[in-house]
């Protein structure tokens, strides 16, 4: 067999990122938890400390630690400073080789 490669996406790397930042998110059931991410996993599981939790109906709560399942969430709101983050900067033109291509027309009219 060759070599597994597993790739990262780029909202894992982000969300990488957003360790040790306050972020938001919103799992399945609408409720969404707002506090600062301690660790995540590259199955989008995370760990949030000191967290806000606003319920469906407005309710609001405070927890000290919370972990959440990845397929439970629906979405996560970043810190905008992460914007330039190094993962989004352009790597300019790949793929241009050194030499140059040698390509032969031939025509056949």
């Amino acid at each position: 067999m060759g070599k597994l490669t597993s790739t990262i996406g780029i909202p894992i790397k982000l969300l990488n990122e957003a360790q040790g930042h306050v972020v938001t998110l919103e799992i399945t059931s609408g409720v969404v938890y707002r506090g600062k991410l301690l660790e995540a996993e590259d199955n989008m599981n995370v760990q949030l400390k000191d967290i806000t939790v606003t319920a469906r109906d407005g309710r609001v709560s405070h927890l000290d630690q919370v972990y959440i399942r990845g397929s439970h969430v629906r979405f996560f709101i970043v810190p905008d400073m992460l914007r330039n983050a190094p993962m989004f900067r352009s790597r300019g033109q790949r793929g241009r080789g050194v030499g140059l291509a040698r390509v032969e027309v031939y025509n056949t009219i």
